[in-house]
């Protein structure tokens, strides 16, 4: 009588490859997030920077009448900022160290990571324009219409004036290039 033998080796194997894929899998951490988890995923055009002085009720153009600049919101979870006041200059050559002043004075730029929940995300500020927030947390609470965003940031003193009050951002959804 010939006797029969299973080969096991097969699904041990599978087994250890199961069990790799799955330890690879997650040490790769969560999924990327995706638009209908993350509103805010992709780039956003400033339209207007908006400040409301605390307990004056006045409100002012922050980075003038037309500031320029974007946000940006990926899927790994970091962020940038990066904006200019829209009478920023323009030197035609090198600037000198009296323009290189005004050009600082007309911008803001930090990146980071960032942390989302419903109509609230804080940025963790990991590099900045002028140090002043690095290793902070900053709230800005978030409102959607469409392509619309505003970001309405904490009572703070302003980064540009030093005025105590809250910054009210609008901005546009890029569209990808055709």
């Amino acid at each position: 009588m010939r006797r029969v033998v299973r080969d096991d080796t097969r699904g041990v194997g599978m087994s250890r490859r199961r069990l790799l894929i799955s330890l690879l899998l997650a040490a790769m951490g969560p999924p990327a997030a995706v638009a209908e988890d993350n509103p805010l995923l992709g780039t956003w055009r400033l339209k207007s920077f908006v400040r409301e002085v605390a307990g004056a009720g006045e409100r002012y153009n922050q980075m003038g009448e037309h500031p320029d600049g974007y946000i940006s919101y990926a899927a790994d979870g970091r962020m940038f900022a990066f904006f200019v006041s829209d009478d920023q200059p323009r030197p035609p050559a090198e600037p000198t160290d009296e323009e290189r002043i005004k050009l600082h004075k007309a911008m803001l730029a930090y990146g980071g990571t960032y942390k989302l929940s419903p109509g609230k995300v804080v940025h963790h500020i990991d590099i900045e324009w002028d140090g002043r927030r690095l290793g902070t947390d900053q709230t800005r609470f978030y409102t959607i219409e469409g392509d619309k965003l505003v970001l309405k940031t904490e009572p703070n003193k302003s980064p540009i004036d030093g005025r105590e009050g809250v910054g009210i951002l609008t901005f546009e959804r890029t569209k990808p290039p055709p």
